[in-house]
């Protein structure tokens, strides 16, 4: 049996081409998108982002006897206050913290921390601790799911995998993308399928899942030549930073979608550590950068919030293969123009420690709490299933 949930997770919109139906094109051209609503855009580190390497406690001693070979020189460090400082790589992003458009949450992680990627990543992905509940549905997806989001064009997601399980709801309406192509391969495909018959219920099911592509392909392909001011944006020339840039043109475009959801690979960093994630970093902070200061010159800035997050940190000791091993705790990024910008949290107390690892500061869920109240407007307790207090995050 193909059911719909593994349909949504395995789907793209070039995937669907074969039962694309006829009321795809017809509908999808009657749709007036009107974006006037607060996005979210999240970034997932995949690997497990070595936290201290990335917000760097230059100030304390234990941080260099902990990373004799690993250790960013204090000289090097991008310094954010007298205690603590941004890699070397990350300029773009510390251009954003100077100008109050980036938030760092130091410490951040759950109760009882799992080094598994796996299930560490379905617990952040999910907000549950619970097993059972982890193919089931996300967090996103739950907020999606709420009755202000119903009926409109939700999420999607850009990117080569599946569709994480973050976007997983009961009506959410998750579409997955991998390039610019894709949608405006979307419009061609439902164009030759107009005068094919809607059969079946899975087609039915397809064309509400794909509507959203399309109608923002059309809009991506009229306001083509009104946005291409929007190319002097410098965005890197890496994956990120193509990803990006889609977000960027779709909302530019009229999209509707109230998330977007999009990864960088690479932070599992056991081995020769120091130049792939000096790359990594820097890939980041520049395709970041570059999101906001062009979503900033089309004059949408105010209408989006990042998030960067990772599953857990990397431990405090580097090991003999000069690289760092799976840890606990460890900074997101948020970023935008509604962020109060600034550290929130304390510098890392290696004098305080939990199996030897950094203890956690602030619970995800915070954050998340946080994004719902206060940016998304959901009840975030409809959704986490409890309270959390808030995170002085937006100004």
């Amino acid at each position: 049996m193909f059911s719909r949930r593994k349909f949504l997770q395995r789907s793209s919109i070039v995937s669907l081409a074969p039962v694309l139906p006829y009321v795809f094109g017809r509908t999808a051209k009657a749709a007036n998108p009107v974006a006037d609503d607060k996005v979210l855009v999240v970034i997932q580190l995949d690997g497990g982002n070595d936290g201290l390497n990335t917000v760097v406690p230059f100030a304390d001693d234990a941080y260099g006897r902990a990373r004799k070979k690993l250790q960013i020189p204090t000289k090097d460090v991008l310094k954010v206050d007298d205690q603590l400082g941004l890699h070397p790589a990350m300029r773009s992003a510390k251009e954003l913290f100077d100008d109050g458009r980036l938030s760092i949450v130091q410490g951040v992680g759950y109760p009882n921390p799992d080094r598994s990627h796996f299930r560490s990543m379905k617990i952040w992905q999910t907000a549950s601790f619970d097993d059972d509940q982890h193919d089931n549905n996300g967090w996103l997806g739950r907020t999606l799911d709420q009755k202000s989001f119903v009926g409109k064009k939700n999420a999607i997601y850009i990117g080569q995998q599946e569709t994480p399980v973050a976007l997983w709801g009961r009506q959410c309406e998750a579409v997955s993308l991998s390039r610019e192509e894709d949608l405006r391969l979307a419009m061609d495909l439902a164009s030759s399928a107009e005068k094919k018959n809607a059969k079946a219920d899975l087609e039915q099911f397809v064309s509400k899942q794909v509507l959203s592509a399309y109608a923002s392909a059309e809009e991506f392909e009229k306001n083509g030549k009104k946005n291409s001011k929007s190319e002097d944006a410098a965005y890197p020339s890496t994956r990120l930073g193509s990803q990006l840039k889609l977000v960027s043109q779709l909302l530019k475009s009229g999209a509707q979608t109230r998330v977007f959801y999009t990864s960088q690979n690479g932070y599992d960093t056991h081995s020769a550590q120091r130049f792939d994630h000096s790359r990594l970093l820097r890939e980041y902070s520049d395709a970041l950068k570059a999101l906001l200061d062009d979503l900033k010159h089309a004059g949408l800035d105010d209408r989006v919030v990042v998030m960067t997050f990772s599953e857990f940190g990397r431990r405090i000791e580097e090991n003999d293969s000069l690289g760092t091993d799976h840890g606990t705790a460890g900074p997101v990024f948020l970023a935008g123009s509604p962020i109060k910008g600034g550290l929130l949290g304390d510098a890392p107390d290696f004098s305080d420690l939990v199996d030897g690892d950094l203890k956690v500061q602030h619970d995800f869920r915070s954050v998340y709490a946080t994004i719902l109240d206060q940016w998304l407007d959901v009840d975030s307790a409809s959704v986490l299933g409890d309270d959390h207090p808030a995170l002085p995050i937006f100004g």
